[in-house]
């Protein structure tokens, strides 16, 4: 009789264990699609952005038509939401790419730089970027502990056990890493 109230007890601390570390990657897990959802919500805007953006800056700017219309049809695709995370997550780096293209295209406008309209469409961009870069901090921590705890030990057991899959970081692109040359900013 008490080989078997051992044997239960053993059974049942290990089912506890099982029910916790499972427990546990579902809220890791959660914790990062809902800070996925605040990078969405945050791609968003800027999406609703980009059509008076692009309607502004195309009076004045005929040599990036084609970098305005890549823009247009990335931002229709985005908007489809038919795409997985990782198509998310790439489109949305080929749109800041071609955004911060047009920002710096910007400079060879005067006029454009003096239109009213564009900058409020500027300030309001950069603040969405500024939450964006936020909301993109916030995406990776929760990434780095969900992935940690699908690849260290015994977290990973279960992980394996319930196909958890790590998730991919967000990642600034070649172009952001390099420095900016200020000279020719402001020279």
């Amino acid at each position: 009789m008490e080989g078997s109230t051992a044997l239960l007890l053993v059974l049942g601390v290990f089912i506890l264990f099982v029910i916790l570390g499972y427990n546990r990657l579902v809220g890791l897990r959660n914790s990062v699609d809902k800070s996925f959802a605040s990078i969405d919500a945050m791609a968003k805007k800027r999406y609703d952005l980009i059509p008076n953006l692009v309607a502004t800056v195309s009076k004045y700017m005929e040599h990036e038509r084609g970098t305005l219309t890549d823009i247009t049809e990335m931002r229709a695709k985005a908007m489809s939401g038919n795409l997985s995370d990782n198509d998310k997550v790439d489109l949305d780096n080929k749109i800041s790419r071609a955004m911060g293209g047009i920002m710096v295209a910007v400079e060879n406008y005067p006029d454009l730089k003096a239109n009213q309209n564009f900058l409020q469409l500027q300030g309001s961009l950069n603040e969405i970027e500024e939450q964006l870069s936020a909301a993109r901090r916030a995406y990776n921590a929760a990434v780095t502990d969900y992935n940690n705890a699908c690849q260290m030990f015994p977290s990973n057991v279960f992980a394996m056990m319930f196909n958890f899959k790590t998730r991919r970081l967000f990642e600034i692109t070649e172009v952001e890493r390099q420095n900016v040359d200020v000279k020719s900013l402001f020279g």
